[in-house]
């Protein structure tokens, strides 16, 4: 099975970043809690991916996913963003070739935003549990 290899960084600070490996099939769920398990922070909050990479304006992004899509699917009385589902969209179906990139959005409040550039494709090890996280650069800032 195919592994996609992203580097995860801040916005604000391209030399705090980490490096992580999934399954091609990996749900942007498990995608985004891995990444905020490799910045050890609490998964605590909704969050979305956009594909307009801009601190505000995201929202106008023509390809997004949300938790709220889910949310509301499993009957929460929210309004629609209009964004696809993160628990039912695969990272294949988001990424297709390096170098493309989404923004990561977790904690609305907050607002912390990370870009989530593709950098290389791998096969599948014996032995390996993935996700897995294979490189952390730089100490990841306190989320509260």
């Amino acid at each position: 099975m195919r592994t996609y290899i992203f580097r995860i960084y801040l916005m604000r600070n391209k030399k705090i970043y980490r490096e992580i490996e999934v399954f091609e099939n990996t749900n942007l769920y498990k995608l985004a809690e891995t990444i905020i398990d490799a910045y050890n922070f609490n998964f605590d909050h909704c969050f979305g991916f956009f594909s307009k990479i801009s601190e505000s304006r995201y929202f106008d992004s023509e390809k997004k996913y949300e938790l709220f899509t889910d949310l509301i699917e499993e009957g929460e009385n929210l309004e629609s963003t209009g964004a696809k589902s993160v628990k039912k969209t695969k990272v294949k179906d988001v990424w297709q070739k390096f170098g493309d990139k989404m923004m990561f959005l977790f904690d609305y409040g907050d607002s912390w935003q990370f870009i989530v550039d593709l950098k290389d494709f791998s096969r599948k090890k014996a032995g390996i549990k993935y996700p897995k996280i294979l490189l952390k650069v730089g100490r990841p800032p306190k989320q509260y």
